[in-house]
């Protein structure tokens, strides 16, 4: 049995949004054909996640420095203590699926907060002498991401900024399969939105069954 982390990025439901759309028809397919597998739906805009702040620098130098987690202000506590959660409920996942909207060319600053928060060394890589070295290297991952216009060609390819992030941050992990489904063009071509979000959540199903 697999545990998959099935976080999502984005205010809007699949009613609104493109990416949730193709996102639910992935996690439901995958269901269908994975029942003793296990689901945990992490909606970053409903779980707190903490920015790596003063406080937390302030509990983590605490902590650092030989004093107890006792010894840290409230603040300090609860906020270090959620990170410390974040971090090992993905570590302890064995798939991610990462659904967000391209926006201004990279996704919702909630997911940066996210992998902030799962970046730990020690538990998601490790610094070595020939440098960071990646500890996943058991997991697999995909990233289901709309965006309004082209960017899988031409000349917006080069700026788009948070597929090609996350796949940085994955092999930063060790993580080594990493996969992509797009669903783009709708905002340039509205004539043709329906059309692309159909073809979108039929490969978010067709990724699903061999994930």
């Amino acid at each position: 049995m697999a545990k998959v982390l099935y976080i999502t990025a984005h205010p809007h439901d699949e009613a609104q949004s493109f990416s949730m759309a193709a996102g639910k028809a992935f996690i439901e397919e995958y269901k269908n054909l994975n029942a003793e597998d296990e689901i945990v739906h992490i909606d970053l805009y409903k779980e707190k996640i903490p920015q790596i702040d003063a406080d937390v620098f302030s509990g983590w130098g605490k902590l650092q420095s030989g004093k107890g987690f006792e010894e840290l202000s409230a603040v300090e506590k609860e906020k270090v203590e959620r990170l410390g959660q974040l971090s090992e409920q993905f570590v302890d996942a064995d798939k991610y699926v990462f659904v967000t909207p391209l926006w201004n060319f990279s996704f919702p600053p909630v997911m940066k907060a996210y992998l902030d928060s799962v970046a730990v060394a020690g538990k998601t890589f490790k610094y070595t002498e020939l440098g960071p070295v990646g500890l996943l290297t058991d997991k697999k991952a995909i990233h289901i991401q709309a965006r309004g216009g082209i960017y899988s060609e031409g000349p917006a390819a080069e700026l788009e900024m948070g597929h090609r992030y996350l796949g940085i941050m994955m092999n930063f992990f060790g993580v080594p399969s990493f996969d992509g489904v797009f669903i783009e063009g709708h905002a340039a071509m509205p004539e043709k939105a329906q059309e692309i979000k159909e073809n979108g959540v039929a490969r978010a199903k067709d990724a699903a069954r061999t994930f």
